[in-house]
């Protein structure tokens, strides 16, 4: 199955740009599309000085666009959104499938003191549960947030469901390059399932300091192998995803089987 990540800073209330990335898509047979975090809204840090009416019109007309886009285009496209319920922000991804839209609480936010996610969204603090799992054709995806990608908790949930790929939105920044790919690649490998995640582009200066987010969006395979990624410009990265990879590296890793058999000694 064909796949994509589309490479983008913060879009703002524009359409034009995102709508000729999904046709270009759509030509090359793309079936899911996926963005990274603070794209369609703006940085973390820029929602903490914006009115809360203010994200809630906005999220509601990119809500709106790409509801249509998902529609028109016959396309399932995963998209970090901040939701506003009863006056309140939640950080949240969104699967706009052509015929239905649902949403992702993210479970476990940042909570430093320089990035404080945690503090600002109302997302409720609840025993880990299941990602967002869904199926296309025969390949069965899990959303989380690139935050989340730490925890084994979470991963235990998607290891359940016997997975085929993890959609990853990110929003990296500073210099953790390494460390973000060399977590990638192992949490494709020891779950034998692919890793696909889109990390935005774009810079925010706060205090004349620089916050570049650099993208490297990555494609990891189900052997942790670096399939295909991009640099820190705009661009559109084009993949293909297979059941039957993932079935052969699981097969040929045996790391699940392992396990298996352990369970049923007695």
């Amino acid at each position: 199955m064909k796949a994509a990540v589309l490479q983008l800073s913060s879009q703002g209330l524009s359409s034009t740009k995102l709508l000729n990335y999904v046709r270009i898509a759509n030509k090359n047979g793309v079936k899911l599309l996926l963005l990274g975090e603070y794209i369609l809204n703006p940085f973390f840090k820029e929602l903490q000085s914006m009115s809360i009416a203010m994200i809630k019109e906005q999220s509601n007309g990119q809500i709106k666009i790409l509801k249509d886009l998902a529609s028109t285009y016959d396309m399932t496209i995963i998209a970090p959104i901040v939701i506003v319920k009863k006056k309140q922000p939640y950080k949240t991804i969104a699967k706009f499938a052509p015929n239905s839209t649902s949403y992702y609480q993210q479970q476990i936010l940042i909570n430093y003191a320089h990035w404080n996610e945690e503090k600002f969204f109302a997302n409720e603090r609840e025993a880990i549960k299941t990602p967002l799992i869904f199926k296309i054709k025969n390949l069965k995806f899990a959303v989380i947030s690139g935050f989340e990608l730490h925890f084994d908790e979470i991963f235990t949930k998607i290891k359940n469901k016997n997975v085929d790929c993890v959609l990853m939105p990110s929003v990296s920044t500073f210099e953790s390059y390494e460390r973000w790919k060399a977590l990638i690649q192992t949490r494709a490998f020891v779950h034998n399932c692919y890793v696909l995640r889109a990390n935005r582009i774009g810079e925010y200066i706060e205090d004349e300091y620089s916050w570049k987010f650099y993208g490297d969006s990555v494609l990891a395979s189900p052997d942790g192998e670096i399939i295909s990624h991009l640099g820190n410009k705009e661009e559109l990265m084009l993949v293909e995803l297979s059941h039957k990879e993932v079935v052969q590296a699981r097969k040929a890793w045996g790391f699940r089987d392992a396990v298996k058999k352990r369970e049923k000694v007695i």
